[in-house]
């Protein structure tokens, strides 16, 4: 049988960019939630803030490097889809036109999804599929007039089980539990069960997907081989510090969510929020850069320690937003913290640049399967 043609890197550049686009302008409409005084577009742009980060930036990174991996040109609609729809939600606010292009880009995924399935099924690939499932169910239910706040869960579990699909493939290269994946599967069931329960009962929905959320990362935090990388050097450990890290904000969300139930707006909201999407999420996409970049478009961005400044900043900032900020109530200091967490992922963005530009290093040549945004470690 032929290998499919491939995707060509210039193909890729106009989506990756948009994947750019989104970031900017979704931290640009974080700080207008964040009451800082800059100009403020004529669209609503903070309405869309979530959505353009979470599938705008995330997704298409998720989405882009499944194309990749499939080899399939066609696979190349999801995130071009995903980046046009975030692009368009900027450009004209919360809208059918963005929310359905967001939409195709889901189903897309999922027939990306199905491809690979049938090329090696495993467990590791059906948690990631959840994953594009819950994308689809977000913008379904967004599309039928449910508040973004309301769709919360289903963002979720979009970027938890799929980095937690990719984490499990690692986990065969260290010493696991015979039974580890069927636990695995019943955390994963839990979290899908609760993100549904969410959207049908609120109130006791939330205290449900908060355990699903807690079972899967305290399977995460038990079996992932970065217990060990941690004590490593270099990449290894840079990697194993994101990754425990990271662990922690998602079972401070799951406690959260567990313990308190529903929360639409307020301090408790803006804290689950941000220990998902940037203590959690942002941190894994910090420490796996260095591999995606030469598995995407095969340019180097060598390891350097200066990476662990933006990554400290990230978590430093997050830790005052969450305590002093959301817990105290101290405004000027929440508002001060999150401008910080926006500091720290642009001074992130600015290193990659910087190394990829000045490090020469020869791009890694990506094997049968190419890093994932949360996946490969070294």
């Amino acid at each position: 049988m032929s290998r499919p043609p491939g995707v060509p890197v210039r193909w890729r550049l106009p989506v990756l960019a948009a994947a750019a686009a989104a970031l900017l302008t979704g931290l640009y409409a974080g700080l207008l939630l964040l009451g800082v005084p800059v100009p403020a577009p004529a669209a609503p742009v903070a309405e869309v803030h979530g959505p353009v980060l979470v599938f705008g930036f995330v997704g298409t990174l998720i989405a882009l490097e499944r194309a990749v991996a499939l080899g399939a040109r066609w696979a190349l609609l999801a995130p071009a889809c995903s980046g046009a729809g975030a692009l368009v939600l900027v450009a004209t606010g919360p809208g059918p036109v963005g929310q359905v292009l967001l939409m195709t880009a889901s189903v897309l995924l999922l027939g990306g999804y199905r491809a690979l399935w049938r090329r090696g099924p495993g467990v590791a690939l059906l948690a990631q599929g959840c994953g594009a499932f819950a994308w689809y169910a977000a913008t379904l239910l967004w599309l039928a007039g449910f508040a973004i706040a309301e769709i919360v869960p289903w963002l979720a579990v979009f970027v938890v089980a799929t980095i937690a699909g990719e984490r499990l493939e690692l986990t065969h290269v260290a010493p696991r539990h015979r039974h580890a994946e069927r636990w695995f599967l019943a955390a994963l069931a839990a979290l899908v069960a609760g993100a549904t329960a969410a959207s049908l009962w609120p109130a006791a929905g939330a205290h449900l997907f908060g355990a699903g959320l807690l079972a899967l990362t305290a399977w995460l935090a038990g079996n992932d081989v970065a217990r060990r990388t941690v004590r490593a050097r270099a990449l290894p450990r840079y990697v194993a510090v994101g990754l425990l890290a990271g662990y922690g904000w998602l079972a401070l969300a799951g406690l959260l969510w567990a313990g308190a139930g529903a929360t639409l707006d307020g301090p408790r909201y803006d804290a689950t929020l941000h220990a998902v999407f940037l203590g959690f999420t942002m941190s894994m996409i910090f420490v796996h850069a260095p591999v995606i970049l030469p598995a995407v478009l095969r340019r180097p961005l060598p390891y350097h320690r200066v990476l662990y400044a933006p990554l400290a900043l990230l978590h430093l900032s997050l830790l005052v937003r969450v305590v002093l900020g959301d817990a105290a109530g101290w405004r000027q200091v929440w508002r001060g913290a999150g401008v910080t967490n926006v500091v720290a992922v642009l001074a992130f963005v600015g290193c990659a640049l910087v190394l990829s530009l000045w490090r020469r290093a020869p791009a890694s040549r990506p094997g049968p399967g190419p890093a994932r945004v949360a996946a490969v470690a070294p």
